[in-house]
């Protein structure tokens, strides 16, 4: 070979070399590049809502009331932080709060009432045992400590605190029926576990029982009636167990439980926050070595010793019917001491979650406020039944399920406008396990018909409306189906005819239960149509105008009258109160979803209809925060902007829900403007900010308006589905042009601004042209 081939053979070596070594340092970097690239999981942040009441309080009801701690989606377990075990703070936690009790398995996120679970709470302590957990104004008076903000993190799956007057770091998370603690302690020869057995929010469990089985594992109960307070200070009604089968990863060598002899009173909080009930617990007795106890005031503890930055582990399995279901749900979910695997697991679950609908084309702040909407509405309805299927019904009986799972916390008044609706697209598995497990409880009750707000199997009877008729209307109008049909129809019927507006024709002294059982009495005429029970569907069809009974026209809007038909006093229409709940007459006076059209008559015709409602929208303060007019912190008015749709100008839509989108919602404790309840207030935002929302749940149509994402997809579930994906364009979107100047669906011209949802279902492209100006025909 000539010198001339060797060299032309070199370089050409050396630069393939150099080809391939840039081919490969190029695909590493793109490897981290991916790696580094933030995810939608990432932009979750638990703590957005987490408050209750704080300096930016203007009204008796609140912000958020979320929790921050780590959950699954959907799951039995929610292992958080607990600030408040009284009062109206439902989640048990609340940013504005100085010191912290501890850490438990079970939480409601949202709720508007006196709350409750919070059941097995478990606190790091450092010196003298104390069985009291203490008042916020002197920590040292119980297990109860200091902390601060900075040094939480609030993750999807993951929470993190230091507890400072023990020195203690508290990690948390979750699987779906068991969760997980990992405390770091301090050196020091007098470290501790506490475990609060008698611990309920708004109240106490009135009875318990624990057993240390070895020296890693104790097990027992929590009996949680409602003469113990709770769900509505016991006015909800929740009647239930919680057992646990717990695991320590250092062994119980010095142990005891405590039991304090408690007054013979209820112990619903205006008893227990009494100072003689609180020192009977503070001088609780001690019993050293004690293996087992029953009674009604009992705690846990296990005394070790520490080396500094000493690792301790607490793991429990949670259930609502024995302690072999907690001990199998334990080991099926965490059969490990991996707290860093049980994390990941957590995160890759919501990762999964979320990815039903995935957004681009805004800001970090939108991601942060969209994902977490996200993550919020798929807290509730949770995971009741173990992972065997054993769950308790109704009648308070074990029974198996095997082909749904059994759900739990309905918040019906609230999650029927946005947050089903919303499921029945991404989840419609979820929304079939709910009405079977809403049957079931219709069933082994015994009382034949739906509850309205159901908490562990109980009827609490809040709020008001027939909602369970709502969202099985609605899934079944879209067609999911997998329950007995003829048998949720009765029970649909059966809940309209007991809770309804009756002979009178509207419902005594009344603005709200009027019009709310109007539209149930409609929504049941619906499905009576599409199952041929015609007869059915014409008498319901007609009973759905009784809201038409208390227009009144010497005010010119509906009017609460008594059964002798006598109108009510009228102190004008933005006054609270007037036969309306959490509502004023002109907040709910908009609630006919089922007939726009006979309410525009009522109000004088399309152009009276329209000046009212713009009129509505103008005296909104811009913080959108508790108010006269369009209240976006309570659910009466969720779908009055969409309405605006159907008052012909469409542009005025376009306008507030951005607008509501932009300043009612943040990415701190203060991010929701009202109560989360169960949801509802994310799954307004979720819908809001892809472009869709019903007026009218049953009426398979979703009003379009401006997205906040320029690019959205939602990915459909092949089982109840024909399509893969639906996708929602919005070209030259940005915080100025947020008015659609035209529509496409699939290529083909969009003349109007709602789209069903089978065109929805079948997939294929929404695709909108916007611009600065409104599009006004």
């Amino acid at each position: 070979m000539s010198t001339t081939k060797r060299n032309i053979l070199f370089y050409f070596c050396l630069a393939l070399t150099a080809l391939v070594a840039s081919s490969c340092n190029s695909s590493k970097s793109d490897k981290e590049a991916t790696q580094n690239e933030k995810q939608p999981v990432d932009y979750i942040d638990p703590i957005i809502g987490a408050i209750t009441y704080g300096k930016k309080s203007k009204d008796a009801h609140g912000f958020g009331k979320t929790f921050p701690g780590a959950a699954t989606p959907f799951g039995l377990v929610q292992l958080s932080p607990d600030t408040v075990s009284d009062g109206d703070n439902g989640s048990g936690y609340s940013y504005e709060h100085p010191t912290m009790e501890g850490f438990s398995f079970t939480h409601m996120s949202g709720v508007g009432w006196f709350g409750d679970l919070g059941n097995f709470l478990v606190t790091p302590t450092i010196g003298k045992l104390q069985t009291n957990r203490g008042v916020a104004k002197n920590p040292e008076s119980g297990y109860r400590s200091r902390y601060s903000h900075d040094t939480e993190t609030t993750e999807a799956g993951y929470y993190a605190v230091t507890m400072d007057d023990y020195n203690v770091k508290a990690e948390l998370t979750s699987a779906p029926r068991a969760g997980i603690i990992r405390f770091t302690y301090p050196e020091s020869d007098s470290s501790r576990v506490q475990i609060d057995l008698a611990r309920r929010v708004g109240g106490t469990s009135t009875e318990q029982y624990i057993k240390i089985v070895n020296e890693n594992t104790i097990q027992g109960w929590m009996k949680c009636p409602p003469e113990g307070g709770g769900w509505g200070a016991g006015q909800g009604k929740a009647d239930y167990v919680v057992y646990f089968y717990c695991q320590f990863s250092k062994p119980l060598k010095d142990y005891g439980i405590w039991s304090a002899d408690i007054p013979d009173v209820p112990r619903k909080m205006r008893f227990i926050r009494r100072d003689n009930y609180q020192d009977s617990i503070k001088n609780a007795e001690i019993f050293e070595g004690k293996t087992e106890m029953q009674g009604k005031h009992l705690g846990f503890y296990t005394n070790f010793s520490t080396t500094a930055g000493e690792e301790v582990l607490v793991k429990s399995g949670i259930s609502f019917v024995n302690i072999a279901g907690a001990k199998e749900n334990l080991e099926h979910d965490i059969n490990h001491w991996d707290f860093d695997k049980t994390k990941q697991d957590a995160r890759d679950s919501w990762s999964k979650a979320i990815a039903n609908i995935s957004v681009e084309g805004a800001t970090d702040t939108e991601k942060t406020i969209f994902y977490t909407a996200m993550y919020h509405t798929m807290i509730d309805p949770r995971t009741f039944s173990d992972v065997n299927g054993n769950y308790i019904g109704a009648d308070k009986k074990i029974h198996q399920t095997k082909n749904f799972t059994y759900r739990t916390i309905f918040s019906g008044w609230d999650v029927f406008r946005s947050q089903f609706p919303l499921q029945t697209i991404i989840n419609p598995t979820l929304v079939n396990d709910e009405i079977n497990s809403l049957l079931q409880m219709a069933e082994y009750s015994g009382n034949v018909y739906l509850p309205r707000w159901e908490m562990l199997n109980s009827y609490s009877g809040c709020m008001l409306g027939n909602p369970a008729v709502s969202v099985i209307v609605d899934a079944y109008e879209k067609g999911i189906r997998n329950y007995d049909i003829e048998k949720a129809f009765t029970y649909s019927k059966n809940t309209v005819d007991n809770t309804g507006n009756g002979e009178l024709g509207y419902s005594n002294k009344h603005i709200s239960k009027t019009l709310e059982y109007a539209y149930s009495d409609w929504a049941l005429s619906v499905m009576a149509k599409s199952l041929g029970k015609d007869d059915i569907a014409e008498t319901y069809l007609k009973k759905s105008e009784n809201y038409k009974n208390i227009w009144n026209n010497e005010v010119n809007w509906f009017r609460a009258k008594d059964s002798s038909g006598t109108w009510l006093a009228w102190e004008g229409k933005t006054v609270h109160g007037q036969g309306c709940i959490e509502s004023n007459p002109y907040q709910q006076g908009w609630f006919v979803p089922h007939d726009i059209e006979g309410l525009k008559e009522l109000m004088g015709g399309e152009e009276a209809f329209k000046t009212e409602l713009v009129s509505f929208f103008e005296n909104t303060p811009d913080d959108f925060l508790w108010n006269n007019y369009y209240n976006h912190p309570n659910e009466p008015v969720h779908h009055v902007p969409f309405m605006l749709n159907e008052a012909g100008v469409p542009h005025l839509t376009q306008k507030y829900t951005r607008q509501i989108c932009s300043d009612a919602y943040g990415t701190d404790p203060y991010g929701l403007c009202g109560n989360e309840d169960v949801g509802q207030m994310s799954a307004w935002y979720v819908l809001a900010s892809i472009g869709i929302h019903p007026i009218a749940p049953g009426d398979n149509k979703y009003q379009i308006t401006s997205p906040v994402f320029s690019d959205i997809e939602i990915k459909l579930d092949q089982n109840y589905y024909t399509g893969k994906t639906f996708k929602i364009v919005a070209n030259n979107n940005s915080e100025e042009n947020i008015y659609i100047q035209s529509m496409t669906l699939n290529g083909k011209p969009l003349n109007r601004f709602y789209i069903t949802h089978q065109e929805i279902t079948q997939g294929g492209v929404l695709e909108m042209e916007m611009g600065l100006k409104p599009k006004i025909n």
